[in-house]
């Protein structure tokens, strides 16, 4: 699945670059894959009855999205049973286009639960628009985990690429991570919703973008984007519910490559934000 997030289209122009009036990254990560350095810190699992994401056939969460580029209404849903490499897992959808960064990520991929973890396999998209999409294949990555201490790694990939474009090589580094959270007996939304018994999650996507050029017959690495989170989002399980609150921030801060003869269309800077909000849904 290469999921389209209409959310992170601004985005996608913001981190357009181009060389005099020629764009370099207009398909810059279509099949892009991380596939290596998988790793777990958290310690080991141990196996729970709780269940912070119902994963039945018919369950549904719909979600109310607020965020500075784009607002919507998201409803992800338990689709139908799927089985990956021998294990059972639960395909999950979103209705229609999803806004929300939390049901564009699960829409169409598999979970199942793995002692006291959430576990998702799939061709997911942290998909930056159409200009800038990140597609990365996940096997059994971790994006939630009851037993975790705060501060715990939960998962984490990275891997390199080189990609050229118009002649340029577009050297990438990367990682995607999940990171444990606080642990609350209860727990207030920004919109004022309560919860009992919620846990959090954080991921993050950091990515480093640098090109080479050739200068009087040397070749010259420039740096595009230094190594940074581009994206941050952090997510609330409620047990026997699901999740009820995200948080997701993306940011960025591009070098002055400007001697080396790119023009940039954009500010240096930028940030953009977004809020889903849990309204109504069948946990069972």
């Amino acid at each position: 699945m290469v999921a389209h997030l209409p959310y992170f289209g601004k985005l996608a122009k913001m981190l357009k670059i181009k060389k005099m009036k020629k764009t370099i990254l207009p398909a810059l990560l279509f099949g892009l894959f991380m596939v290596s350095c998988t790793t777990d810190d958290a310690g080991d699992d141990i196996a729970s009855a709780n269940n912070y994401l119902e994963l039945n056939a018919g369950n549904y969460w719909t979600y109310d999205i607020t965020g500075t580029t784009l607002s919507g209404r998201d409803s992800l849903y338990v689709a139908n049973d799927t089985v990956i490499d021998g294990n059972g897992y639960k395909k999950l959808k979103a209705r229609a286009i999803s806004t929300g960064f939390y049901s564009t990520t699960l829409h169409n991929n598999s979970v199942r639960k793995l002692n006291s973890s959430l576990v998702m396999s799939g061709s997911t998209g942290l998909n930056l628009g159409a200009v800038l999409p990140v597609n990365i294949v996940l096997d059994d990555f971790i994006i939630f985990r009851e037993n975790a201490d705060a501060g715990a790694q939960l998962s984490l990939l990275t891997d390199t690429s080189t990609q050229t474009f118009e002649g340029y090589p577009l050297n990438l580094e990367y990682s995607l991570k999940t990171v444990a959270g606080e642990t609350l007996a209860t727990y207030s939304s920004p919109n004022g919703d309560s919860y009992s018994d919620v846990k959090s999650v954080t991921l993050t996507l950091n990515i480093a973008i640098s090109t080479t050029i050739n200068v009087l017959g040397f070749d010259v690495d420039i740096p595009i984007m230094n190594s940074q989170d581009v994206i941050t989002s952090t997510h609330y399980y409620a047990k026997n519910i699901g999740m009820v609150y995200a948080n997701t921030t993306i940011s960025y801060d591009l070098e002055d490559f400007s001697q080396a003869g790119f023009e940039l269309p954009i500010p240096d800077s930028g940030s953009d934000t977004q809020e889903e909000f849990l309204d109504i849904y069948v946990s069972e």
